[in-house]
Protein backbone atom coordinates (compact mmCIF):
# COMPACT_ATOMS: atom_id res chain seq x y z
CA UNK A 1 0.00 0.00 0.00
CA UNK A 2 1.38 3.26 -1.18
CA UNK A 3 2.08 5.67 1.92
CA UNK A 4 -0.66 8.57 2.00
CA UNK A 5 1.79 11.06 3.32
CA UNK A 6 3.57 12.80 -0.08
CA UNK A 7 7.52 12.57 0.64
CA UNK A 8 8.48 15.75 0.08
CA UNK A 9 5.99 17.54 2.66
CA UNK A 10 8.06 19.18 5.70
CA UNK A 11 8.19 16.35 8.70
CA UNK A 12 5.64 18.89 10.86
CA UNK A 13 3.06 19.25 8.38
CA UNK A 14 4.12 14.99 7.59
CA UNK A 15 3.44 14.28 11.27
CA UNK A 16 0.30 16.48 11.63
CA UNK A 17 -1.01 14.92 8.41
CA UNK A 18 -0.62 11.45 9.89
CA UNK A 19 -1.98 12.01 13.18
CA UNK A 20 -4.98 13.88 11.53
CA UNK A 21 -5.73 11.90 8.80
CA UNK A 22 -7.14 8.77 10.92
CA UNK A 23 -9.53 11.45 13.01
CA UNK A 24 -10.90 12.87 9.74
CA UNK A 25 -11.57 9.74 8.04
CA UNK A 26 -12.96 8.15 11.41
CA UNK A 27 -15.29 11.36 11.58
CA UNK A 28 -16.34 10.94 8.23
CA UNK A 29 -17.07 7.09 8.83
CA UNK A 30 -19.37 8.28 11.82
CA UNK A 31 -21.30 10.89 9.88
CA UNK A 32 -22.75 8.56 6.99
CA UNK A 33 -22.79 5.72 9.50
CA UNK A 34 -25.24 7.59 11.69
CA UNK A 35 -27.41 8.49 8.46
CA UNK A 36 -31.33 7.61 8.84
CA UNK A 37 -32.11 4.49 6.49
CA UNK A 38 -35.70 5.47 4.59
CA UNK A 39 -35.02 2.62 2.36
CA UNK A 40 -35.89 0.07 4.83
CA UNK A 41 -38.15 2.20 7.62
CA UNK A 42 -40.81 0.80 8.65
CA UNK A 43 -44.85 1.66 8.31
CA UNK A 44 -47.04 1.17 11.31
CA UNK A 45 -50.27 -0.16 9.47
CA UNK A 46 -53.73 -2.26 11.22
CA UNK A 47 -53.88 -5.62 10.00
CA UNK A 48 -57.31 -7.24 9.79
CA UNK A 49 -57.72 -10.76 9.09
CA UNK A 50 -60.50 -13.56 8.58
CA UNK A 51 -60.22 -17.17 7.75
CA UNK A 52 -62.55 -19.47 5.92
CA UNK A 53 -63.75 -21.07 7.80
CA UNK A 54 -63.64 -19.76 10.98
CA UNK A 55 -62.53 -20.25 13.62
CA UNK A 56 -59.86 -21.42 11.39
CA UNK A 57 -58.97 -25.68 11.61
CA UNK A 58 -56.01 -28.16 10.79
CA UNK A 59 -55.54 -28.39 7.35
CA UNK A 60 -55.82 -25.61 4.46
CA UNK A 61 -57.55 -22.68 5.04
CA UNK A 62 -58.61 -19.55 3.47
CA UNK A 63 -56.62 -16.31 4.59
CA UNK A 64 -58.18 -12.97 3.82
CA UNK A 65 -55.81 -9.97 5.14
CA UNK A 66 -57.10 -6.06 4.67
CA UNK A 67 -54.14 -3.55 5.63
CA UNK A 68 -54.69 -0.19 6.31
CA UNK A 69 -52.25 2.93 7.55
CA UNK A 70 -53.33 5.00 10.58
CA UNK A 71 -55.72 7.62 8.23
CA UNK A 72 -57.32 4.15 6.78
CA UNK A 73 -56.21 3.65 3.50
CA UNK A 74 -54.80 0.70 2.03
CA UNK A 75 -51.12 -0.58 1.82
CA UNK A 76 -49.95 -1.42 -0.73
CA UNK A 77 -47.32 -4.23 -0.92
CA UNK A 78 -47.81 -6.47 -3.96
CA UNK A 79 -47.80 -9.46 -1.87
CA UNK A 80 -47.45 -10.01 1.56
CA UNK A 81 -45.02 -13.15 2.76
CA UNK A 82 -46.71 -14.98 5.84
CA UNK A 83 -44.99 -17.10 8.16
CA UNK A 84 -46.98 -19.05 11.00
CA UNK A 85 -45.73 -20.74 13.81
CA UNK A 86 -46.97 -22.53 16.80
CA UNK A 87 -47.04 -20.62 20.15
CA UNK A 88 -44.54 -23.94 21.53
CA UNK A 89 -40.83 -24.66 20.32
CA UNK A 90 -40.68 -28.10 18.24
CA UNK A 91 -43.10 -27.34 15.10
CA UNK A 92 -42.16 -26.81 11.70
CA UNK A 93 -43.49 -23.03 10.58
CA UNK A 94 -45.35 -22.56 7.59
CA UNK A 95 -44.97 -20.10 4.84
CA UNK A 96 -47.71 -18.93 1.87
CA UNK A 97 -47.52 -15.70 -0.22
CA UNK A 98 -50.39 -13.33 -0.44
CA UNK A 99 -51.21 -12.08 -3.58
CA UNK A 100 -52.95 -8.24 -3.42
CA UNK A 101 -56.50 -8.78 -4.89
CA UNK A 102 -57.41 -4.98 -4.46
CA UNK A 103 -55.66 -2.07 -3.34
CA UNK A 104 -54.30 -3.27 0.49
CA UNK A 105 -56.53 -6.75 0.30
CA UNK A 106 -54.31 -10.09 0.53
CA UNK A 107 -55.87 -13.58 0.16
CA UNK A 108 -54.15 -17.33 -0.15
CA UNK A 109 -54.44 -20.08 2.00
CA UNK A 110 -52.50 -21.34 4.57
CA UNK A 111 -51.89 -25.02 5.96
CA UNK A 112 -52.20 -25.78 9.71
CA UNK A 113 -50.57 -28.61 11.09
CA UNK A 114 -51.85 -28.85 14.57
CA UNK A 115 -54.56 -27.77 16.78
CA UNK A 116 -53.59 -25.15 19.16
CA UNK A 117 -52.42 -21.40 19.50
CA UNK A 118 -50.25 -19.99 16.63
CA UNK A 119 -49.06 -16.32 15.50
CA UNK A 120 -48.71 -14.86 12.12
CA UNK A 121 -45.63 -13.05 11.42
CA UNK A 122 -46.45 -10.70 8.22
CA UNK A 123 -44.25 -8.83 5.58
CA UNK A 124 -43.89 -7.07 2.85
CA UNK A 125 -41.88 -4.33 0.78
CA UNK A 126 -43.01 -1.18 0.04
CA UNK A 127 -42.79 -0.13 -3.63
CA UNK A 128 -40.35 3.31 -3.13
CA UNK A 129 -38.92 2.11 -0.21
CA UNK A 130 -40.14 1.00 3.16
CA UNK A 131 -40.56 -2.10 4.80
CA UNK A 132 -44.26 -3.64 6.73
CA UNK A 133 -43.76 -6.82 9.48
CA UNK A 134 -46.35 -7.11 12.02
CA UNK A 135 -47.21 -10.32 14.70
CA UNK A 136 -50.51 -11.32 14.71
CA UNK A 137 -52.27 -14.33 17.60
CA UNK A 138 -54.56 -16.91 15.95
CA UNK A 139 -55.80 -18.52 19.21
CA UNK A 140 -57.30 -21.98 19.08
CA UNK A 141 -56.80 -23.45 15.64
CA UNK A 142 -58.88 -26.08 16.06
CA UNK A 143 -58.00 -29.60 15.36
CA UNK A 144 -59.22 -32.11 12.84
Amino acid sequence: MPDPIPPNLPASISRRWGRLAPLLFGGALMILGCRPNTAGTAIDAQATIEFDPSPPAVGRVGLKIVLTDTAGQPVRLGHLEVEGNMNHAGMRPVFTRLEEVEPGRYAGPIEFTMGGDWFLLLSGQIPGGGRFDKKVDVPGVKPK
